[in-house]
């Protein structure tokens, strides 16, 4: 190694990763609304972006809290890794700086999308907007269908969820839900070089379309 250019140390990815284009040709779906995300039997990964001293308190802590965290607001939660790049752009928007992973126990995760609401009533499958209305006063939990994207930006024919937990079930992601909080901060800006839709080198984690268990009707309206 040569003492006025060391070859820089490159740690290994936090998640399982494969190669962008080999998981887009055969593994993903190129149209619908699906939950693709990082799981295994007992575990899913999800994603948030947050100011430095957000994120550097919950990596130090293994939980949220702290000074400039707010148990009395909505935050929302993606799956797709791709999404949430899309929304920080790669770690770079102001405020979103450190991107953590979630590992959650799926139990949880399952709860979260049995209990959610559709966050507008065109989307809800309701037969009534107040019937919508009563049961958005009546969830903690907001789901969302957006169009996925591509590494650089672009809107994609799939569709992505994401997930609004306020109350008790914000204050259980933090606590009995949580398994794990990683730090995914140095593998964005490692990707960040790579982040186009045709690129090879780009390596983004393992996921895969989820399926919860038991009785979830994810309503893709």
């Amino acid at each position: 190694m040569n003492a006025k250019n060391p070859t820089p140390v490159v740690s290994p990815p936090p998640l399982a990763v494969e190669s962008h284009l080999t998981q887009q040709a055969l593994h993903w779906p190129g149209e619908g609304a699906h939950v693709l995300a990082h799981f295994d039997d007992r575990s899913i990964v999800v994603y948030q972006a947050y100011r430095p001293s957000i994120g550097r308190y919950a990596l130090a802590h293994g939980r949220f809290g702290g000074p400039d965290y707010s148990f009395d607001r909505m935050s929302w939660i993606k799956p797709n890794f791709l999404w949430m790049m899309y929304r920080c752009g790669w770690g770079m928007k102001e405020g979103q700086e450190i991107v953590l992973g979630l590992r959650l126990r799926r139990e949880f995760f399952d709860d979260v999308l049995r209990q959610a609401v559709a966050s507008s009533f065109t989307a809800s499958g309701m037969s009534n907007q107040e019937a919508w209305a009563e049961a958005v006063q009546r969830s903690d939990v907001r789901l969302q269908w957006d169009p996925d994207h591509a590494p650089s930006g672009a809107k994609l024919q799939r569709r992505a969820v994401q997930l609004g937990l306020r109350g008790k079930a914000l204050r259980a992601l933090s606590e009995e839900g949580l398994l794990e909080v990683i730090d995914m901060s140095p593998f964005v800006a490692s990707q960040r070089p790579w982040a186009t839709d045709e690129s090879p080198e780009l390596v983004t984690p393992v996921e895969r379309v989820y399926r919860p268990q038991g009785d979830v009707r994810l309503n893709a309206a």
